[in-house]
């Protein structure tokens, strides 16, 4: 266990590299945050959880490994319960939160409709008003 990543998972960049081609600027694993967030979009007060699926007990893994039993179930429950905590943590601290499951990774184009429904319209670039400027 001692090789898995706790941050910078495929399924975390890969919706990274999906908002910043979406015109989203965003920060990663701020730890000044409850449970250092995996990416957090400061302008917005909105924060993003890329939970893998058999980490955190999502309901697509239907049960829990045959071996160690004993050490699984307990060990699950614990990392949802963290995850709740933090996500009232962060909540308390005014910031919304939306919680993407690994297998939500899956499809793209679904994933992008869930961020932008999730995040709201970009913000205009700053680079038309100088243009404007500039030929004035």
């Amino acid at each position: 266990m001692r090789a898995i990543r706790h941050k910078d998972t495929k399924p975390e960049i890969m919706v990274r590299r999906l908002l910043h081609r979406m015109g989203y600027r965003f920060r990663v694993h701020r730890r000044d945050l409850p449970g250092k967030p995996d990416i957090v979009l400061p302008a917005r007060r909105k924060i993003v959880l890329v939970n893998g699926c058999f980490w955190h007990g999502h309901e697509c893994i239907p049960r829990l490994p045959k071996s160690r039993t004993e050490y699984w179930a307990p060990k699950i429950a614990g990392n949802r319960e963290r995850d709740r905590r933090n996500v009232a943590a962060l909540e308390r601290l005014g910031w919304e939160v939306l919680v993407l499951w690994e297998c939500a990774t899956n499809d793209g184009t679904d994933l992008a409709r869930i961020l932008a429904a999730f995040l709201g319209p970009q913000k205009t670039a700053r680079c038309e008003a100088g243009s404007e400027v500039a030929q004035s």
